[in-house]
């Protein structure tokens, strides 16, 4: 992993503090589409630290910095966190773009930054040594899916429908390159625009290609939108696609109309007993079933807690007793890092059954 040599380890920590403050980049709203369930499990988690004692009896805050506009006015609000705040580190980020962003800032300001969910590769591959990523990589799970479509896939006949959005063409160009590498290539590949234009042409397409199976690789709501107008057309091929597929905004807006579509499963509730206690005080507690990006943003949180706690609040140390704590359990399993600072998580293959993300090898 890459270290860090520099000066900050020899400054002395404030001798009094009030709160110690955690930056949050992402929206700080539950009902956000794509980001809601994170920042829920972002404020469990630290109610949670809080309960336990805080920072040695003092709480921990979730300070939140956020636009829509992320590369315009975000990029303000989260050099005022860093700068300004007093922020001891970051977490979050709902995507790949937000975590370059951050990744950034981070690395001129000498912070930590627990990036929860982006699943983009090249997050890590600059080396800078003040990044980790909970997620497994695009390049983990996109092998795992080219399998999945040459096992269903006797003919080599299927379409690739992708988003535009930054995080879909990763996905898509790793996702290629893994089916290349089996001798397969799309015999269609249709790209899906933000809104419902175009759906109904390329539901003429595939109407007329009648491909063996469709590779969905776009955001939860452009890939639910999709598959409803698939199968409301009656087209009934395997739908297989990328991890936005297994998140609870797929999932809702899709009902039964999801039923079997597979995907790289990231996390399972069910495959450890802290993943389904936490997924049941997340339900108890706002009435919502958690996704991945739950998960993930729990454990970022707590790892980051458990870091904090044990080096003091010197930000050059938080950064190395994060390091130094891998491997450690979370709701999503072992955190342990590669030496880019991801996550070397393995992944396996997920269906949605009945409404809920199921893992393969459990329903074999």
């Amino acid at each position: 992993m890459a270290e860090y040599h520099g000066p900050g380890r020899e400054d002395l920590p404030p001798e009094e503090v009030s709160e110690v403050r955690i930056g949050w980049f992402g929206p700080a709203d539950p009902n956000h589409p794509t980001a809601g369930l994170m920042w829920l499990a972002a404020t469990m988690a630290v109610d949670e630290a809080n309960q336990a004692g805080g920072y040695r009896g003092a709480p921990f805050r979730l300070l939140s910095a956020w636009s829509e506009n992320p590369w315009d006015t975000g990029i303000t609000g989260i050099v005022r966190l860093v700068y300004e705040e007093g922020v001891w580190a970051v977490a979050g980020a709902p995507d790949g773009p937000t975590a370059h962003l951050v990744a950034q800032v981070v690395a001129k300001a000498r912070l930590t930054f627990l990036s929860s969910v982006s699943t983009d590769p090249t997050t890590n591959l600059a080396n800078v040594p003040w990044v980790f990523s909970c997620a497994p990589s695009d390049a983990v799970q996109a092998p795992v899916l080219a399998q999945a479509l040459a096992s269903c896939c006797r003919e080599k006949s299927f379409a690739l429908v992708s988003g535009t959005d930054h995080d879909s063409r990763v996905f898509s160009t790793e996702l290629l390159a893994a089916l290349a590498a089996l001798r397969m290539f799309p015999t269609t590949h249709l790209e899906l625009v933000p809104g419902a234009a175009g759906l109904e042409n390329h539901i003429r397409i595939l109407q007329s290609a009648r491909p063996t199976a469709v590779a969905v690789v776009a955001t939860p709501a452009e890939s639910a939108q999709f598959v409803v107008a698939l199968r409301n057309d009656g087209l009934d091929m395997p739908v297989i696609g990328g991890p936005a597929l297994s998140r609870r905004a797929f999932v809702d807006g899709t009902g039964c109309r999801a039923e079997g579509v597979v995907f790289p499963l990231l996390w399972d509730s069910s495959s450890n007993a802290g993943g389904d206690a936490f997924a049941g005080r997340f339900r108890d507690r706002y009435g919502r079933e958690a996704d991945y990006t739950a998960a993930y943003t729990y454990d970022a949180l707590q790892f980051l807690i458990a870091g904090i706690r044990e080096a003091g609040l010197n930000r050059a140390r938080i950064r190395d007793a994060v390091r130094e704590l891998s491997p450690q359990v979370g709701v999503t399993g072992t955190i342990a890092w590669e030496p880019s600072g991801r996550n070397r998580k393995t992944v396996g293959l997920g269906t949605i059954r009945g409404g809920e993300v199921k893992d393969n090898n459990a329903l074999e």
